[in-house]
């Protein structure tokens, strides 16, 4: 059994993860050392007396511990991933070109991990020298592994979305930084992609790009893409307003747990409508998720791979309304274990969220069958996936 190291302490989303992880891979066997950013000196400290040489691994999320930590470097400025030949595993859960900068200055040992299909092929064709692992899909947690979850006739709130908000006009300072000229160019790439919300952003950015410039290289494109992250943030938080929004308008009370939200209450005609009840961790997440009858997932623009928001809904007992893509449709199956929306006919999620609430039986057995479907998509499922991967056997 491998010896493995994991990270927490910075993000606190991706050390939740980690710590699901540990925990699973501490019950197959393995040994596990949390690496602690809150207590990082003792973390380095007690690193090398961890480590066995040969029988070591790295799993991290999106490059803690590469990200020229000097902690974790020798003398020589080699990472100790390097230095002692072990093997780092990075799962990236967001996009790519959001990490530009770190993928150019990676151990020799590096192995990058997709959360998404797309994601995976814009690492195949832009970074062909790094090695990539198996696409491995976000997973969820369940407080109540036995099934014991409270039943929709006791949960006290009717919808619930976890995550944060951010005004999408918060993107035009950056739009407009280089001229109408240039901000007529990206608002075309960002009306395209509002107007087909199935559209891959990469593959929206480089048609647009061709059109001007045919003659553009891949490596041009990559240079490229990492200075329009601002394209993603925008249509990202257009569509997760636009979801809440539609509801809180229709009438159907929303309680988002998150920051900014009241920057939406702002621009809604039912502000009442969105009930704002602060910033919460991962965990308190969870609990909301439980106290919810529908929980509401708005994908962060992956079309080819799931959220957690939503096997984390299906784990708690909660009915998932998601909107979709052809991974999630092989998933779960619409109207039986989760409830599926479009973004390109909105005005629909009204009269979908009326009418589960309107049935609260129909929603109790989408919800029990969520749970049975989502046993697949826990962070133990995919600890045994890593599990093979490291250990050779995949």
């Amino acid at each position: 059994m491998k010896k493995i190291v994991l990270f927490r302490g910075d993000i606190e989303t991706q050390g939740y993860f980690s710590e699901q992880l540990a925990t699973a891979f501490t019950a197959m066997g393995h040994a596990v050392y949390l690496f602690d950013y809150e207590k990082e000196g003792n973390s380095a400290l007690g690193l090398p007396y961890f480590i066995e040489k040969g029988n070591t691994v790295a799993i991290s999320f999106n490059f803690h511990g590469i990200t020229n930590e000097q902690l974790l470097k020798d003398q020589n400025g080699l990472y100790i991933w390097e230095a002692m030949n072990i093997p780092f595993y990075n799962i990236v859960v967001d996009h790519p070109y959001y990490y530009h900068t770190f993928l150019q200055d990676i151990p020799s040992t590096y192995c990058h991990i997709s959360i998404d299909a797309h994601q995976d092929a814009y690492m195949k064709r832009f970074y062909p020298e790094i090695k990539r692992g198996p696409i491995l899909y976000l997973g969820g947690t369940s407080l109540y592994p036995a099934g014991d979850y409270p039943r929709i006739a006791d949960r006290p709130l009717d919808i619930v979305f976890t995550g944060n908000y951010n005004n999408p006009l918060d993107m035009e300072q950056y739009i407009q930084k280089n001229g109408p000229e240039y901000a007529d160019f990206y608002h075309g790439m960002i009306d395209e992609l509002l107007a087909h919300p199935d559209l891959v952003i990469e593959d929206v950015i480089e048609k647009h790009i061709r059109r001007e410039i045919p003659e553009v290289t891949d490596t041009e494109l990559k240079d490229t893409m990492k200075n329009l992250i601002f394209i993603d943030l925008y249509v990202r938080y257009h569509a997760r307003g636009l979801a809440v929004r539609t509801l809180a308008d229709a009438g159907i009370p929303v309680h988002v747990y998150g920051g900014n939200w009241d920057l939406l209450q702002e621009q809604c005609k039912h502000p009442e409508n969105i009930i704002w009840e602060g910033e919460l961790d991962s965990l308190e997440c969870l609990q909301v998720i439980a106290k919810g009858k529908i929980s509401l997932n708005v994908l962060p623009w992956f079309k080819a791979g799931p959220h957690d928001r939503i096997f984390n809904s299906m784990l708690n007992g909660a009915v998932s309304l998601t909107d979709s893509n052809p991974v999630i449709d092989s998933l779960v199956t619409d109207g039986k274990d989760a409830c599926i929306y479009s973004l390109s006919n909105i005005d629909k999620l009204p009269l979908i969220a009326d009418h589960l609430l309107s049935h609260p039986r129909l929603m109790q057995e989408i919800a029990d069958a969520g749970f049975q479907t989502a046993q697949e998509h826990t962070w133990e499922a995919r600890a045994k996936v890593l599990h093979k991967v490291i250990e050779g056997e995949e």
